[in-house]
């Protein structure tokens, strides 16, 4: 008589050691696999440290890294310039997103604004930030106006492009809809055009934090006392590299944190566009 095996018996085979890892890693949702990673990177700079195939003066150690940011901490420069330097991120930051979508608003929708300035706009779009240094110095001097201008400046086009982009390319079935059941243009703009632009101005939006920071380095690197940026040059002069590798570490903390925080307040508010 034949003896079947009971279902529940059967054997699946396990998956390969490389995706129970990938699973394991994922398990810490958005802080598990970026931790691998860090985790992978700093073992390979550790060894890379510990073997002295590159010398410290080019390329330090983690631990080398660690005592400079340690010793700019404990004689109050590193805190010093984090406050200057987010300030003038954030003050340039709100300047130019808030311009930038107005901006973006008009030139999306109506259509003389777009005409006489969309060629203007889009002929200053690649004109690094760092270009406008010398003239935001002459302009405003080596003052905070120079620094707000050249974060603002840079900000502004990329919320200007994406918001522009958002409010024309309005699918017009949407617009359709509300006019057939009799909405006013501006309940048209609140109720329709606006939520549908939404996820593209939450891009722009997030994507200026990220270059708010890159155009504030630009900014510090000359006519500046302080701010990270300053703090980056001088460390070149006297060659600590310990020290610039320090501060490109804290820049790209502070992105990275605040394009998390842009990223959540835009899936809350923009919910209904997961993509956000």
């Amino acid at each position: 008589m034949a003896v079947t095996e009971h279902p529940d018996k059967t054997t699946r085979p396990k998956p390969p050691a490389s995706a129970r890892f990938a699973q394991f890693a994922a398990a810490g949702g958005s802080v598990g696999l970026p931790m691998v990673s860090f985790i992978f990177i700093l073992g390979l700079w550790s060894i890379v440290g510990l073997s002295g195939v590159i010398s410290e003066a080019i390329f330090p150690a983690p631990w080398s890294v660690w005592s400079a940011t340690v010793e700019m901490w404990r004689n109050g420069t590193l805190q010093k310039d984090l406050g200057v330097s987010l300030g003038r991120a954030g003050i340039g930051f709100a300047i130019g997103a808030t311009l930038g979508v107005a901006m973006g608003l008009l030139t999306g929708r109506v259509a003389l604004v777009r005409t006489l300035l969309n060629p203007f706009l889009n002929l200053l779009r690649p004109i690094p930030a760092i270009a406008l240094v010398p003239v935001a110095i002459v302009w405003f001097g080596i003052g905070e106006g120079s620094k707000y201008f050249v974060v603002s400046y840079t900000v502004f086009l990329t919320v200007w492009f994406n918001t522009h982009h958002g409010m024309e390319y309005v699918p017009e079935t949407y617009l359709r809809a509300a006019r057939s059941l009799g909405a006013s243009r501006l309940r048209e703009f609140v109720t329709v055009v606006l939520p549908a632009a939404a996820p593209h101005i939450f891009a722009g939006i997030r994507l200026g934090v990220a270059l708010a920071f890159l155009s504030l380095v630009a900014a510090e690197l000359s006519g500046a006392s302080s701010g990270l940026g300053f703090r980056l040059q001088e460390a070149r002069q006297y060659i600590r590299t310990d020290r610039m590798f320090s501060l490109l570490i804290i820049l790209g903390i502070l992105g990275a944190v605040a394009d998390l925080i842009v990223h959540r307040i835009g899936k809350a508010l923009v919910h209904w566009e997961q993509g956000t």
